[in-house]
């Protein structure tokens, strides 16, 4: 009978620290960064300016608004990135382990799509105000395959912080020994060091 309470117990409280799993609430309206004096500035990002009328890159670029570009988000559970995509330009498969990411396409077209833990591929090809959801912590990536338009997007994420893990940099640009990685991928090792090496070009 105790085993049985004790285990109930446990079970409630996995489900209770699923559903809250996520940014921390904060017990104030927002946190002060140390040693600051606030006012309407430090709710004010002006790093997107740069977008307006500028050049467009020539390689895939996010940038990105979170807390570590603007503290005041702290507690605020929400972020956002700019991602523009030259023609042919490839945001690599990676993931967000703490947040979802809510893509907006703005100009352009993208091929999109995440992949599931059953290994299940969903991809989708975007057109101008199209919205598609990466779920939190699942492999995606997003591609401009056209040839003549570049593509430009907005992504808005449940966190201030959600972070950024790039699988193939990840997998292959760390300390992991090599024959672990042979071993993975069924792979000889000269296969594996000219994916490093081509990583690092």
């Amino acid at each position: 009978m105790k085993v049985e309470i004790t285990l109930n117990t446990v079970f409630v409280f996995v489900i209770f620290y699923t559903a809250i799993a996520g940014d921390p609430d904060i017990l104030t309206d927002f946190v002060v960064p140390n040693n600051t004096t606030l006012d309407a500035s430090n709710f004010t990002f002006t790093g997107m300016r740069q977008l307006v009328g500028g050049e467009y890159p020539t390689n895939f670029t996010s940038l990105k608004v979170s807390m570590n570009e603007l503290p005041t988000l702290n507690g605020q559970s929400v972020s956002y990135a700019v991602l523009e995509f030259p023609v042919g330009a490839i945001n690599p498969v990676h993931i967000h382990p703490r947040a979802s990411e809510l893509m907006f396409l703005v100009s352009g077209t993208l091929q999109v799509g995440f992949v599931d833990t059953s290994n299940k591929l969903f991809q989708q090809s975007l057109t101008i105000g199209d919205i598609f959801v990466f779920p939190k912590g699942l492999v995606h990536f997003q591609y401009n395959n056209d040839t003549t338009e570049p593509a430009l997007a907005i992504s808005a994420f449940g966190s201030a912080n959600a972070g950024t893990q790039s699988i193939p940099t990840s997998v292959f640009n760390t300390s992991i020994f090599e024959g672990i990685l042979d071993a993975s991928f069924h792979s000889k090792r000269a296969t594996i060091r000219k994916i490093e090496d081509g990583l690092k070009a």
